[in-house]
Parts: C-alpha cells; structure tokens; sequence
C-alpha cells in the first residue's frame, strides 16, 4: 500500500502484478494481500502452485523423484516437513476421490482463484506440461471444494 501511495503521489505507474508462492498449501497470500490486489486490480502470478511437485503426488507414489525439486533443492525446508507430507497426502486423497490428478487439482485450484492473473507452472517433461496446460479447463466438484476448505481449516498454511 506504501508503494502504491508513493506511485500514486509521484505520478508514476503503480504495480500490476504482484508474485508470491500461492498452493494449497501456502494460502498465506488470502490473509490481507489478496483483498488489496482486488481492491486495487492487481493480479497474483501464482509461484510454486505445485509445492515444489509435492502436491503432484508423485513424492508419495516414489516415482519421477531423482531430478524433482525437492530432491535438487534439500536445504529449502518449506516442504520438506512431515506435516506438510502428510496435509499434501490430504489433498491428493481429494483429488483422487473425485477423480482429478493431483497436480491437475492443485492448479485448477489455483487457476479458480479471483484474484489470479497468472499461473506459473513448472515442468520437467512433456507429459507434465501437457497435465499442466490442461488444468486450465479443469473444475474442481463443489464437494470438492468443500473438503479442500475443511483441510484448510483443520492444517492451514503448513508450508508458508
């Protein structure tokens, strides 16, 4: 809000955009930040959608691990903890139950957001990308949505 009053005073454009990790599990982005950007019509671009690939499924699975972030990254702790393991199990048990990749769950998620303008995505092969591209389409089941909030409630933002 400082910068933009500063802009403002000074006759210089404001800011656009805004990029901060947002997933399921780092909504911290919903407590203030997001009620400014749509205030002000600022967008989020959305980092990190995935959780570094953990909300992919695949760290639970033991598949496609050796050249994933998590593994090339071990000194970044953010998702590297067992409750954030077991929060991201949650909500791939979510995804499943309704039928959706895990991956393409977490970004339909993001990707329904109000305040989103961009997501930005991360893949490491085709079939990734193309699982990516086609959340776009994807809607999350309002029943769905609703067990995504209970786990929100119950463990929200272990990774913030």
């Amino acid at each position: 809000m400082n910068f933009l009053k500063k802009a403002e005073l000074s006759g210089l454009p404001k800011p656009i955009t805004i990029q901060n990790p947002y997933n399921l599990l780092n909504r911290t982005f919903e407590i203030g930040l997001s009620e400014i950007v749509l205030r002000e019509n600022i967008g989020l671009l959305a980092y990190s959608p995935m959780a570094f690939g953990l909300l992919s499924g695949k760290y639970h699975n033991g598949s496609d691990v050796k050249n994933a972030r998590i593994t090339l990254f071990p000194k970044l702790p953010r998702y590297s903890s067992k409750i954030v393991f077991d929060v991201a199990q949650m909500y791939i048990e979510i995804a499943k139950k309704y039928g959706m990749s895990p991956a393409q769950m977490a970004l339909a998620f993001v990707n329904s957001r109000p305040f989103l303008w961009s997501n930005i995505i991360g893949a490491t092969s085709m079939q990734q990308l193309r699982l990516n591209i086609d959340s776009i389409d994807m809607v999350i089941p309002e029943e769905a949505i609703k067990e995504i909030e209970e786990v929100q409630k119950l463990n929200s933002n272990p990774a913030p």
